[in-house]
């Protein structure tokens, strides 16, 4: 009733909020008679914040069109390399071969970002994609907000979040493979490497957990601690509600992304209030620079998916409430999960020293978990002063962190040439040997 209740008065609301864009644009543009008023700055502000707060938003473009290898301009295509019901794979594909060849492209490693379903789209990860492309090939997986996924496709389980990943490795192939995980995907991606371990299958070459509840015993935040003082069957009842009939996911039952974004704004609603309050006074005194910054964040951050509710509760009484992970007591769909089993495959974790969302321990809590790790091939960075976002976003990600997950990717990345090379040395010795 009340996913019914919202889209009503988002529908109620929507003259409003488009009579407001037509004022903000009839006020503010030079040149027209009423913007010459006094103050028609004020009301042009007042209208564009009052459009802002009220209009829908949809999930944004990653718009990663080139990036720029050794001074050179190299075109990039998003491509969809698989189509499932819940999550497309993207691969970003830099063009041309040329270029490639030139700027030594096609040997790079591959990356694989796992973004999380947890509220936001995937192109929240953008400035993480970006900043990778010119040293790796880059997929990433792009998750399909669960009201637009008919109910005739089934439910999406936890389970099924973590045969999807095995999948999308097996897809593109774990030969040169390094899996980046952010967030929420640390867990099932821990999981689905631990499966294939134990069944024998090749596994990536290595494992980056960015800000991941792993553990989240350890340093337990907001998010953490509402998740353990409320029964599983209150977030059932009370966050869980039924997709309405103008969308075509009627009659699944999901996690509302209008809901989620109130849990958001929620955390720090004295920061939004002051960044809403900046962005008006910004528009009256015509700084421009920074009112667009404003609006690049929130268009990002208020575009919100509905999550499939037995993923969601899955992963409350899984992760946040029973600890499965990190107690050796979690089976996937009948298999157990024993992180143990990983071997060949390196480990680097990377917390953020003020992250209000996994606190400091939960994300390195993955090396006690994964014993079969040589200690060569472990690394672990906490990143001074940076939140959350600042992990894998912005200034701190590309200058601080950034560095480091390329240096440990390429220390732990072995090409076939590169492997083929001492095995053709060793059995030229060999022949050489039955020779004399």
């Amino acid at each position: 009733m009340i996913y019914q209740l919202h889209e009503l008065n988002r529908n109620l609301l929507a003259p409003f909020t488009e009579m407001a864009q037509a004022n903000a644009k009839i006020f503010g543009t030079d040149g027209t008679w009423l913007s010459s008023l006094p103050g028609a700055a004020r009301v042009a502000a007042s209208n564009e914040l009052l459009h802002r707060i009220g209009k829908d938003y949809e999930k944004p473009p990653f718009a990663i069109h080139q990036v720029v290898k050794d001074g050179h301009d190299v075109p990039v295509v998003e491509k969809v390399a698989l189509d499932k019901s819940f999550c497309r794979l993207l691969r970003f594909k830099r063009y041309t071969d040329d270029a490639e060849n030139i700027l030594g492209m096609k040997d790079q490693p591959t990356v694989l970002v796992v973004a999380p379903l947890s509220g936001h789209h995937s192109t929240l990860l953008r400035d993480t994609v970006r900043t990778l492309l010119p040293d790796h090939k880059v997929y990433i997986t792009d998750w399909v907000d669960a009201r637009m996924v008919p109910k005739g496709a089934g439910a999406f389980t936890l389970d099924d979040y973590v045969a999807y990943i095995q999948e999308f490795i097996r897809h593109i192939g774990a030969e040169r493979l390094h899996v980046m995980s952010v967030c929420q995907p640390t867990v099932p991606v821990l999981a689905a490497i631990s499966l294939m371990a134990a069944r024998g299958e090749q596994l990536p070459r290595s494992m980056v957990m960015m800000g991941g509840p792993i553990d989240t015993r350890e340093s337990p935040t907001a998010v953490n601690n509402l998740a353990t003082t409320k029964p599983l069957w209150w977030f059932e009842n009370n966050v869980t509600h039924v997709v309405p009939q103008n969308y075509p996911g009627s009659g699944r039952r999901v996690y509302p992304g209008f809901l989620q974004h109130s849990g958001f704004m929620a955390m720090n609603p004295e920061r939004h209030f002051m960044s809403h309050w900046d962005f008006y006074q910004d528009l009256v005194k015509g700084d421009m620079e920074d009112a667009e910054s404003h609006r690049r964040f929130y268009d990002e951050y208020n575009a919100v998916l509905d999550m499939p509710a037995e993923y969601y509760l899955d992963t409350i009484r899984v992760v946040f409430q029973d600890h499965l992970l990190p107690r050796g007591a979690w089976d996937v769909a009948g298999e157990h999960v024993d992180p143990a089993a990983i071997k060949g495959c390196a480990l680097m974790t990377i917390e953020g020293e003020l992250d209000d969302i996994s606190g400091l321990g939960q994300t390195r809590a993955a090396h006690a978990l994964c014993t079969g790790v040589a200690e060569r091939d472990r690394a672990h960075l906490t990143v001074e002063g940076a939140g959350h976002y600042g992990i894998f976003s912005g200034r701190r990600w590309r200058t601080q962190v950034y560095p480091q997950v390329r240096d440990f990717i390429a220390r732990h990345d072995v090409s076939t040439a590169k492997r083929a090379a001492p095995a053709r040395a060793a059995k030229a010795g060999r022949t050489g040997a039955k020779r004399r």
